[in-house]
């Protein structure tokens, strides 16, 4: 029976082309063959061939041992891939990602978006729409290629297809040299040759008042006490996944002194004896990654870093349920990223299933200063007891827009007029976002609200990574929280039912010309109290707010 079986086999499946397999072989030479670098070998083929045929994925199955649909179900996860079919014709040979996140649908994009779509030639070039940037203070923002482009308009973009010039600009910043030179790693060496105590450094960041500057605000010593706590070996990861609609802060720091933020990485690396480090980086910051590339090849020829600890950078692929830190250590893992139940929390159960010291850029940037300065130095920078700075993204109506490094507990009256330089002239302050997409919508009647973690819950709202975006009375506050609903529709990972099908219906309920109250509010307690992460839990936020501090505009 067996040599019958044998002898009427045949294969199952997609059969694999040689051309192909070769191909795949060589496009991946350079890298190790392991299951977890799945996402940066479709980097690698997206980046040569501008898409993913179904052959080329193929190939990269069988190299991986993994079947076709375990790569496939990864690939059209991610926004930056594009699989097509053998046969399809290719992708145009330029991209351009214009944002409509609320910054720039306020600044015109999409009216921009029907400019290039009107002007410029389809058989060519192809119009996405895409989520924020990070370039809020320049809206409207959108990529050509790998390029930014800051106050775009058509003319602009026709110059830079006509020059070809599609990559990246990187911003010089501090250099290795002159950040030593300053006395830069002084910290780090010290902590290297025990000079500083471990459980020193832990209570210092605990005196300072510094919190998890990415969104959760928990308290960044006390993390680390309880990385320490689990058995060893523990990994830590950096969540460079800015994603959040008008955030940018992270971004500005990278580019103005990012060995700053590698020095308070391997101390917080040092402190838990995490000997692996995994960066994760938006792939909507080419630039910042880059010179992260080469910054760190130009630190390894030092003898700055412990020979023992090893940096990994994985790059991001345009999914913005990536800044959830769960879902990023999936994303790292080379897999969906797709939000795991908790607990257990990654503190427990991380990256490959270690205990993992998670944090965001701005919270290991503080962590030198805190040290060298001394925990006083950064909690006295508050105001009203509130402790520490706070790095605020302000953009929207505003005449001055950009990163405000101003004392925890500001108010947004103080923040708009002491900061910003007011409103534009020509706009009456109508309303904020305090947090983000996620973080609600209040009304200028509530300017005087101190602005840190733990203000804003009893109002509906929440601070999380301080992505302030102001809008005025020209502006349809409707308009405002559909924005925000198509984002998290758009941005849904899909996984759980209240989130996938919520935000679905509640953008047709918000684009209908009266919205039903009873209706949407029952909407928003279902998401909130049956979806799995905070995406669907705070999705319902906008809608909230704006029935509960916006009556008279709808």
């Amino acid at each position: 029976m067996l040599d019958k079986v044998k002898k009427n086999f045949y294969p199952k499946g997609r059969g694999i082309e040689d051309s192909a397999l070769e191909d795949i072989k060589e496009l991946i030479s350079n890298l190790p063959l392991k299951r977890d670098l799945l996402i940066e070998y479709l980097h690698l083929i997206q980046d040569k061939y501008g898409q993913i045929r179904k052959k080329h994925l193929a190939a990269l199955s069988k190299l991986l041992k993994i079947p076709l649909a375990e790569s496939f179900e990864v690939a059209t996860f991610y926004a930056h891939f594009d699989v097509i079919e053998d046969d399809s014709d290719s992708i145009q040979d330029i991209t351009i990602r214009v944002c409509d996140s609320l910054t720039c649908e306020l600044f015109g994009s999409e009216n921009l978006i029907k400019e290039l779509k009107d002007n410029l030639d389809e058989k060519k070039v192809r119009v996405l729409r895409a989520p924020c940037m990070g370039l809020c203070d320049k809206a409207p923002a959108c990529e050509v290629g790998h390029k930014h482009v800051n106050f775009s308009n058509l003319k602009e973009i026709q110059d830079i297809i006509s020059k070809k010039n599609f990559h990246p600009d990187i911003v010089e910043g501090i250099s290795l040299k002159k950040y030593i030179d300053s006395g830069g790693y002084e910290i780090l060496k010290k902590c290297y040759t025990n000079e500083m105590n471990v459980d020193n450094v832990i209570e210092e960041l605990n005196e300072s008042g510094l919190k998890g500057m990415g969104g959760a605000g928990f308290p960044s010593g006390q993390k680390w006490k309880f990385v320490r706590m689990e058995p060893g070996p523990r990994l830590m990861t950096i969540n460079g996944d800015e994603g959040e609609p008008g955030t940018f802060k992270d971004k500005l720091y990278l580019e103005q002194n990012m060995h700053k933020f590698f020095e308070g990485m391997l101390i917080a690396a040092w402190a838990v004896e995490a000997k692996k480090i995994y960066i994760y980086m938006r792939d909507e910051y080419p630039g910042i990654r880059l010179k992260m590339i080469d910054e760190l090849k130009k630190l390894s020829q030092t003898d700055i870093i412990d020979p023992d600890t090893k940096i990994f950078i994985r790059r991001g692929a345009g999914a913005y349920i990536c800044g959830e830190e769960s879902a990023m250590i999936e994303s790292i893992e080379g897999k969906r990223g797709l939000p795991r139940h908790k607990p257990p929390f990654v503190s427990k159960v991380g990256l490959f299933g270690k205990p993992t010291l998670n944090h965001n850029i701005e919270t290991v940037f503080w962590v030198p200063d805190i040290l060298k300065n001394g925990h006083k130095w950064y909690s006295s920078q508050g105001k009203s007891g509130h402790k520490g700075p706070h790095s605020y993204s302000v953009s929207g109506r505003v005449k001055k827009p950009g990163v405000k490094l101003a004392p925890a507990g500001i108010t947004m009256n103080e923040l708009l007029n002491d900061y910003c330089g007011g409103m534009i002239d020509g706009h009456k302050f109508l309303g904020y976002l305090p947090g983000g997409a996620s973080g609600g919508i209040l009304p200028a009647s509530m300017g005087d609200i101190p602005l840190d973690f733990g203000t804003l819950e009893k109002h509906g709202c929440f601070i999380g990574s301080g992505a302030i975006v102001v809008f005025s009375d020209k502006d349809d506050v409707k308009k405002v929280a559909l924005n925000l609903l198509k984002f998290f529709n758009d941005e849904s990972c899909g996984q759980c039912t209240p989130c996938r099908v919520g935000t679905e219906k509640a953008v047709k309920l918000m684009e209908k010309g009266n919205w039903d109250e009873n209706l949407l509010k029952e909407l928003v307690k279902t998401m909130g109290d049956s979806s799995i992460c905070g995406l669907g839990q705070a999705a319902g936020n906008p809608i909230t707010c704006t029935l509960n501090f916006f009556k008279d505009h709808i």
